[in-house]
């Protein structure tokens, strides 16, 4: 079951990097979400997720590690608020150029419109 998760985590970040490369805003924030869903993934199994443990120590018990779950919950924050800012952004610049592309124009067209 490790394997098919470690798998799982280098396919999402392998293509969260792959759509962090292409020239369209869209696929841009696309990227940037499956990056933030393999970090996510890769917290999580840090944690060593055990099942039938306790969340409190009690004397003698072995028990589940708090930290993981707490840097997972802050990665979902961080990323959901990343994810919103580039929205806003692409849209902004999208606005402004009235091109989707990151340059702000197509390839092979003229300068961007916007203020000089």
């Amino acid at each position: 079951m490790e394997a098919a998760f470690a798998i799982v985590i280098g396919v999402l970040a392998a293509c969260g990097i792959y759509l962090l490369l292409r020239a369209r805003t869209f696929t841009l924030v696309l990227g940037l979400t499956l990056l933030s869903y393999a970090v996510t993934l890769f917290l999580l199994s840090m944690g060593r997720l055990a099942t039938a443990r306790p969340p409190v120590i009690v004397a003698g018990a072995s028990y589940a590690d708090p930290v993981p779950q707490a840097l997972v919950l802050t990665a979902i924050v961080i990323s959901f608020a990343m994810t919103a800012f580039a929205v806003v952004l692409s849209l902004r610049s999208l606005g402004q150029s009235g091109s989707d592309h990151v340059d702000g124009a197509e390839p092979g067209a003229g300068a961007p419109k916007g203020r000089a």
